[in-house]
Protein backbone atom coordinates (compact mmCIF):
# COMPACT_ATOMS: atom_id res chain seq x y z
CA UNK A 1 0.00 0.00 0.00
CA UNK A 2 3.02 2.27 -0.33
CA UNK A 3 1.94 2.90 -3.43
CA UNK A 4 -1.03 5.08 -2.10
CA UNK A 5 1.03 7.58 -0.54
CA UNK A 6 2.72 8.24 -3.60
CA UNK A 7 -0.41 8.93 -5.68
CA UNK A 8 -1.97 11.18 -2.45
CA UNK A 9 1.53 12.84 -2.50
CA UNK A 10 1.24 13.81 -6.23
CA UNK A 11 -2.28 14.63 -6.18
CA UNK A 12 -1.48 17.06 -4.24
CA UNK A 13 1.85 18.23 -5.99
CA UNK A 14 0.48 18.46 -9.47
CA UNK A 15 -1.95 21.06 -9.09
CA UNK A 16 0.05 23.00 -6.43
CA UNK A 17 3.19 22.88 -9.23
CA UNK A 18 0.54 23.91 -11.91
CA UNK A 19 -0.92 27.06 -9.24
CA UNK A 20 2.14 28.40 -8.17
CA UNK A 21 3.68 28.17 -11.31
CA UNK A 22 0.60 30.54 -12.82
CA UNK A 23 0.74 33.14 -9.66
CA UNK A 24 4.42 33.27 -9.72
CA UNK A 25 4.47 33.80 -13.74
CA UNK A 26 1.55 35.96 -13.85
CA UNK A 27 3.25 38.45 -11.34
CA UNK A 28 6.26 39.03 -13.66
CA UNK A 29 6.61 40.69 -17.36
CA UNK A 30 9.73 38.59 -17.78
CA UNK A 31 10.29 35.76 -20.77
CA UNK A 32 11.72 34.02 -17.57
CA UNK A 33 10.23 30.91 -16.76
CA UNK A 34 10.04 31.94 -12.89
CA UNK A 35 7.42 30.06 -11.94
CA UNK A 36 9.03 26.56 -12.43
CA UNK A 37 12.17 28.32 -10.83
CA UNK A 38 10.08 28.54 -8.02
CA UNK A 39 8.66 25.12 -8.10
CA UNK A 40 11.64 23.43 -8.61
CA UNK A 41 13.30 25.16 -6.09
CA UNK A 42 10.93 24.72 -3.47
CA UNK A 43 10.63 20.82 -4.48
CA UNK A 44 14.50 20.78 -3.84
CA UNK A 45 14.08 22.59 0.02
CA UNK A 46 11.73 20.54 1.02
CA UNK A 47 13.47 17.14 -0.49
CA UNK A 48 16.32 18.34 1.68
CA UNK A 49 14.91 18.82 4.60
CA UNK A 50 13.33 15.54 4.35
CA UNK A 51 16.63 14.06 3.62
CA UNK A 52 18.28 15.97 6.52
CA UNK A 53 15.39 14.81 8.85
CA UNK A 54 16.17 11.00 7.38
CA UNK A 55 19.76 11.54 8.41
CA UNK A 56 19.57 12.89 11.83
CA UNK A 57 17.52 10.30 12.88
CA UNK A 58 13.93 10.63 12.05
CA UNK A 59 12.02 7.65 10.97
CA UNK A 60 9.97 9.33 8.18
CA UNK A 61 9.92 6.07 5.16
CA UNK A 62 6.28 6.93 5.03
CA UNK A 63 6.94 10.64 4.63
CA UNK A 64 9.61 9.76 1.95
CA UNK A 65 7.23 8.26 0.16
CA UNK A 66 4.06 10.82 0.61
CA UNK A 67 6.32 13.85 0.51
CA UNK A 68 10.02 12.75 -1.38
CA UNK A 69 8.44 10.51 -4.21
CA UNK A 70 4.42 11.72 -4.49
CA UNK A 71 4.70 15.14 -3.41
CA UNK A 72 8.08 16.64 -4.49
CA UNK A 73 7.73 14.18 -7.97
CA UNK A 74 4.78 16.28 -9.24
CA UNK A 75 5.97 19.40 -7.88
CA UNK A 76 9.42 19.93 -9.47
CA UNK A 77 9.51 19.33 -13.11
CA UNK A 78 12.69 18.89 -15.21
CA UNK A 79 10.97 18.64 -18.48
CA UNK A 80 8.83 22.10 -18.09
CA UNK A 81 12.19 23.27 -17.09
CA UNK A 82 13.92 21.50 -20.54
CA UNK A 83 11.38 22.86 -22.36
CA UNK A 84 11.09 26.47 -21.40
CA UNK A 85 14.38 26.76 -21.40
CA UNK A 86 15.06 25.44 -25.24
CA UNK A 87 12.31 27.88 -26.00
CA UNK A 88 14.19 30.39 -24.70
CA UNK A 89 17.27 29.73 -26.56
CA UNK A 90 14.53 29.32 -30.03
CA UNK A 91 13.67 32.74 -29.21
CA UNK A 92 16.95 34.54 -29.34
CA UNK A 93 16.78 34.65 -25.50
CA UNK A 94 20.37 32.36 -24.95
CA UNK A 95 21.72 34.25 -22.64
CA UNK A 96 18.25 33.98 -20.15
CA UNK A 97 18.11 29.75 -21.17
CA UNK A 98 22.23 29.71 -19.66
CA UNK A 99 20.88 31.85 -16.65
CA UNK A 100 17.86 29.39 -16.02
CA UNK A 101 20.59 26.31 -16.25
CA UNK A 102 22.97 27.33 -14.12
CA UNK A 103 20.66 29.28 -11.80
CA UNK A 104 18.84 26.35 -11.53
CA UNK A 105 21.18 24.09 -11.02
CA UNK A 106 22.87 26.20 -8.19
CA UNK A 107 19.95 27.31 -6.37
CA UNK A 108 18.52 23.53 -6.31
CA UNK A 109 21.74 22.45 -4.66
CA UNK A 110 21.87 25.14 -2.29
CA UNK A 111 17.91 24.57 -1.51
CA UNK A 112 18.42 20.61 -0.76
CA UNK A 113 21.62 21.47 1.44
CA UNK A 114 19.67 24.56 3.14
CA UNK A 115 16.73 22.15 3.47
CA UNK A 116 19.51 19.62 5.08
CA UNK A 117 21.21 21.61 7.08
CA UNK A 118 17.76 22.85 8.79
CA UNK A 119 16.40 19.57 9.33
CA UNK A 120 19.47 18.63 10.80
CA UNK A 121 19.78 21.73 13.15
CA UNK A 122 15.82 20.87 13.99
CA UNK A 123 16.23 16.65 14.44
CA UNK A 124 20.09 16.56 15.03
Amino acid sequence: MNWVLVVVGAVVGAPLRYLTDRAVQTRHGSVFPFGTFAVNTAACLLLGALTGAVLAGADASRLQLLLGTGLCGALSTYSTFSYETLRLAERGWRFLAAVNVVASALVGLGAVRLGSWLAGELFG
